[in-house]
C-alpha cells in the first residue's frame, strides 16, 4: 500500500513542422517542468513522500504521440495527468483518453500563441466526448518567455491535483467492514456497488469472532504486544480515570479492568493486522494471517453484538486514528466507529486531501443562546454567541482532536504526522483521560477517551449520505472548534456523557438557507454522525467530489472557490443544480 501514483504532465504542442512546431518546443517542455516541481514541491502523499510526476518523453503533437504518452504512463503508475501549452494544438489528437484517469488542461494565456484558443478547443472535445476535463486558465495575459506559473494558476492546479491524488489513490484499495451493521445505523448497511462504481474499491469483511480466534491462539506479533503493553502502561493507563460512570455493582474490580488493558491492546494490533497485512505473522507461522485486506479505511461494528459480551473498541479506534501511537509519528489509519461507512468514506476523503487525523463525531446536539442561558444561567460569548453544536463521541475520537499540538505561534492545531514533535505527543497523551467505560451502554467494558478540544481551530464537518433514487451526496460546513466558559461546558457535558470527548463547533455562517444560522445547519444535517477536519477544505472536498461524480448538496464554500470539470458550465448557470445534473449524466466513473 505504500506505492502511490503518480501524476502525468502531457506537453502538447502545434504538430506543424518547419518553424512552428521547433519554435515551441522549449517553451511547452519548460512549462511542463513548472507545473511538476510546484506540484512535488507542495503536495504529499499520505506517508509523508512528496507526491511524484511523470513528463512525457516529448512533447505531444500528434495522436502517435499520445500513445506513446499513454504507454509511458501506463509502465509509471499514473493515476491523473494535466496537459499544458503555450500554443495552439490539434485537440482531439492530442489530449487525453483514459476514462479514468481525472484530467485537467493549462492553456497558457498569452497573445503570441492561442494556447487559450487550444484549451477552450480540447475543452469543448473533452465535453462532446464525455470525458469531463478542468480547464485552467490565467487571469492574466503572461509574456512568452515567462515560464512563471501565476498564483490564481497554480491555485487552480493544486486544487486539481490535490483531488486528482486522492481519488487515484483509493482506487484499487478496499474498505475493511470489521462487523457488520450496528444498532440500524444506515450507514453501516455497507453499499458495494457504492464502493466499487464511485471509487474503484473493494469491499472486505471479517467476522468478529476473527478477532477472538486470533487472540485466543495468539495470531499477533507477540514483540509488538510487548512493546505496545508498556507504552499504554506508561501513557495511557496512568491516566485512567475515576470510574464514574457506573453505579455500584457494575464497575469492575481493578483486576477485570487491568485484563480489559491488555485485552484492548490486543484488539488494536489485531485490527491493524486485519487491515494492512504484517510480515511479522508469516515468520512466526501464520502465512495466511500475514497478508491483509489491503484496507484503506475501515470500520468496527463494535455495539451491540461485541459491546454486551466484550470490551468496547473505543481504545484501537482512538489509537488507529491518531498520527500515532507505541511505534512512534506515523500516518492515521481511517476507521469509522460503528461501521458507518458513510462517515468512514468522508473521513477518508478529508484525510487524503490533507494528510491529518480525523475526528469521528455524534453531531449530537443543537445548544442555541436562550437554551443554554436557561440551562446554566450563563451566556455564550465570542464566536459561540450565537449558538454551539456540540460533536461528542463514546471516546473512540482520535487524540489529535485535543488540539493539544501547538504550531509555531502557539495556536492549537493538528499536524501531519511527520511534523509532530515528542513534546506534541505528550501533550496529546497527558490531555486525554481514559474512562472506564459506560457500562449501560458497553456492558463488556473497556476504556472510553475523553479530552475538551481546545478552541480556535479551523476545521470542516463532513458527511457522505444515500439518498434513494438520488444515490450518494456530500455535505459539509466550514467552521471552528470553539471555548466555551468552563461552569457551561461542565454543566452541558454532564447532560450527556462526561466520559466521553468533547469538540464545541461553529460554522462560518453566510447567506444560504442551510446556513443561516447554528440552528439550520444541525437541521440541514444528513445523519447522526460527521467527520471533521482540520483546516477549511471544502473547496478541495468539491472538486474532489466532482471528479467522483458525487454531487455536493450543502455546503458554505464562495462561488469564487469552486472549481469543477468545464463541462459542469454547459448544464446551467446555478452551481449547485449543474452540479447535479452533471454527476447524474455522467455517472460514476467506474460503472
Amino acid at each position: 500500500m505504500s506505492k502511490y501514483p503518480k501524476i502525468g504532465i502531457r506537453p502538447t504542442i502545434d504538430g506543424r513542422q518547419g518553424g512552428v512546431r521547433e519554435s515551441l518546443e522549449e517553451k511547452t517542455m519548460n512549462l511542463a517542468k513548472s507545473v511538476a516541481k510546484l506540484i512535488s514541491e507542495n503536495l504529499r502523499n499520505g506517508d509523508g513522500s512528496p507526491v511524484e510526476c511523470v513528463i512525457a518523453d516529448t512533447t505531444i503533437g500528434r495522436v502517435g504521440e499520445s500513445a506513446a504518452c499513454a504507454e509511458k504512463f501506463e509502465r509509471e503508475g499514473v493515476g491523473s495527468t494535466i496537459t499544458v501549452t503555450s500554443c495552439w494544438c490539434y485537440g482531439a489528437e492530442t489530449m487525453d483518453m483514459n476514462p479514468h484517469w481525472p484530467k485537467a488542461v493549462w492553456g497558457f494565456n498569452g497573445t503570441e500563441r492561442p494556447g487559450a484558443v487550444y484549451l477552450a478547443a480540447v475543452l469543448a472535445a473533452h465535453a462532446q466526448k464525455g470525458l469531463p476535463a478542468f480547464g485552467i486558465y490565467g487571469h492574466d495575459v503572461q509574456d512568452l518567455e515567462d515560464d512563471s506559473i501565476p498564483a490564481d494558476v497554480a491555485e487552480k492546479i493544486l486544487r486539481f491535483a490535490r483531488a486528482a491524488q486522492a481519488v487515484a489513490t483509493m482506487r484499487g484499495k478496499s474498505y475493511l467492514s470489521m462487523g457488520s451493521a450496528c444498532m440500524g445505523i444506515a450507514g453501516s448497511i455497507v453499499n458495494p456497488d457504492f464502493f466499487q462504481e464511485y471509487l474503484g474499491m473493494r469491499n472486505e469483511s471479517v467476522d468478529l469472532t476473527e478477532i477472538i480466534r486470533r487472540m485466543t491462539e495468539g495470531i499477533y506479533d507477540p514483540e509488538e504486544y510487548k512493546k505496545a503493553m508498556a507504552w499504554t502502561r506508561e501513557h495511557c493507563m496512568c491516566n485512567e480515570g475515576e470510574d464514574i460512570a457506573n453505579r455500584q455493582g457494575k464497575a469492575k474490580t481493578r483486576e477485570e479492568k487491568d485484563a480489559d488493558w491488555d485485552f484492548i491492546v490486543k484488539m488494536m494490533i489485531i485490527m491493524k493486522d486485519l487491515m494492512h497485512g504484517n510480515p511479522r505473522l508469516e515468520e512466526i507461522g501464520f502465512k495466511e494471517e500475514a497478508i491483509g485486506h489491503n484496507a484503506i479505511a475501515g470500520g468496527f461494528q463494535g455495539q451491540r453484538q461485541w459491546t454486551d459480551f466484550y470490551p468496547n473498541g473505543d481504545y484501537p479506534e482512538a489509537l488507529m486514528n491518531t498520527s500515532f501511537d507505541w511505534n512512534g509519528p506515523r500516518e492515521a489509519i481511517t476507521l469509522a466507529t460503528e461501521n458507518d461507512a458513510g462517515n468512514g468514506v468522508a473521513m477518508l476523503f478529508n484525510h487524503l486531501l490533507t494528510g491529518r487525523a480525523q475526528i469521528f463525531s455524534d453531531v449530537r446536539t443543537y445548544w442555541s443562546p436562550e437554551a443554554v442561558k436557561r440551562v446554566t444561567g450563563k451566556e455564550l460569548t465570542g464566536r459561540a454567541a450565537g449558538g454551539i453544536i456540540h460533536l461528542i463521541n463514546s471516546g473512540a475520537t482520535t487524540l489529535d482532536g485535543s488540539g493539544a499540538a501547538t504550531d509555531a505561534e502557539g495556536n492549537p492545531t493538528m499536524k501531519h504526522f511527520w511534523e509532530l514533535t515528542d513534546e506534541d505527543i505528550d501533550a496529546c497523551l497527558k490531555a486525554t483521560t481514559w474512562y472506564p467505560a459506560n457500562r449501560d451502554y458497553f456492558r463488556g467494558g473497556g476504556f472510553s477517551s475523553n479530552f475538551l478540544s481546545k478552541g480556535g481551530m479551523p476545521v470542516t464537518m463532513v458527511r457522505l449520505n444515500h439518498v434513494k433514487g438520488l444515490g450518494p451526496v456530500l455535505q459539509l460546513a466550514e467552521g471552528w472548534t470553539v471555548e466555551i466558559d468552563p461552569e457551561i461546558h461542565n454543566i452541558l457535558d454532564k447532560r450527556t456523557d462526561p466520559t466521553w470527548p468533547t469538540t464545541w463547533f461553529v460554522p462560518r455562517l453566510c447567506d444560504k438557507p442551510a446556513f443561516k444560522d447554528v440552528y439550520s445547519v444541525m437541521n440541514n444535517w444528513g445523519a447522526n454522525h460527521g467527520a471533521i477536519s482540520y483546516g477549511h477544505i471544502g473547496a478541495d472536498l468539491i472538486t474532489m467530489c466532482s471528479i467522483l461524480r458525487i454531487p455536493v448538496c450543502m455546503h458554505n464554500v464562495e462561488d469564487e472557490q469552486i472549481f469543477r470539470p468545464a463541462a459542469w458550465n454547459a448544464f446551467g448557470m446555478d452551481k449547485e443544480g449543474a452540479d447535479f445534473r452533471a454527476c447524474k449524466t455522467y455517472g460514476p466513473i467506474y460503472q
